[in-house]
């Protein structure tokens, strides 16, 4: 599938080498995030919701306390499982990253829920903490793209900024819905939203890199948004069809189409000249 059209930040994946680089001594090994498709964008979205709706049955199922603790080891188990393979792998990588939305979701959930932090703090506090990870990304590595992640640091930073984009989106999700919009406006407003990014790339007004990350940003609350409005009961602008019902059958559709793309290999590019130390 083409990806031209698809926020793929190739085109920028290619900055100057320092000197002294050159003469690391350096061994083969594959990118490590997947090909940026449609269905990159899909399964992206899916994530997100099903991260906002299993966070919020774990914490009334076990308990707030329980429940982070429980996520916190999960995602730790599969970032250590995603670190020490050597190439991307499908499933591997999807269950981080759905793991990173659960966890970014309880982490968003308790400073609101549980220290009282307002959304309108939070949000730009995790916006900062994404600036901050982006800003020692690009001055360690000259790169913020995502089709150089060729080396354990950069996938070490990569993780970093995927986590803060998923708990600013949380929160930032959370702001909108409370602040007047409700989950159902929530929906059409980050609709548009990550409509923005895409359109400025095409039209020659934003770099490939910058349109994937602002559209990354705002995938979770795109996600997050619909999750809600479909799994929360009617009184709070909801479908009510119930956060377990909801959770499970957007699980069922990520698994679906992982397996689908851990069988057809259509999201991975073989990139011959990608090194590491």
């Amino acid at each position: 599938m083409s990806t031209e059209h698809v926020l793929d930040d190739r085109r920028d994946d290619h900055p100057q080498r320092p000197p002294h680089r050159t003469r690391a001594r350096v061994r083969v090994m594959a990118n490590k995030v997947p090909e940026v498709t449609v269905w990159f964008w899909v399964i992206k979205v899916l994530t997100t919701g099903m991260g906002e709706t299993a966070s919020d049955c774990l914490a009334r199922l076990l308990g707030p306390v329980p429940a982070v603790a429980l996520g916190g080891l999960a995602l730790v188990a599969a970032l250590v499982v995603q670190l020490s393979v050597r190439r991307y792998v499908a499933w591997i990588y999807w269950t981080a990253i759905v793991m990173v939305s659960v966890f970014g979701t309880m982490a968003a959930d308790v400073l609101h829920v549980g220290l009282g932090v307002p959304y309108t703090v939070s949000t730009p506090a995790f916006l900062l903490a994404l600036g901050i990870v982006f800003a020692l990304w690009y001055a360690v590595e000259r790169t913020l793209s995502i089709h150089s992640v060729h080396i354990r640091r950069r996938e070490a930073f990569y993780w970093a900024a995927v986590l803060a984009t998923f708990a600013l989106g949380t929160a930032a999700g959370d702001l909108t819905a409370t602040a007047g919009f409700g989950y159902l406006g929530s929906v059409v407003l980050f609709g548009v939203a990550i409509c923005v990014p895409a359109l400025a790339h095409r039209g020659g007004m934003l770099g490939a890199v910058a349109a994937f990350w602002t559209a990354y940003v705002v995938t979770r609350p795109l996600g997050a948004s619909i999750a809600d409005w479909m799994a929360l009961p009617a009184a709070r602008g909801g479908l009510d069809l119930g956060l377990g019902p909801v959770t499970l059958s957007w699980t069922a559709a990520i698994l679906a189409l992982v397996g689908c793309l851990a069988v057809s290999r259509a999201d991975v590019t073989p990139r011959p000249g990608s090194v590491t130390r």
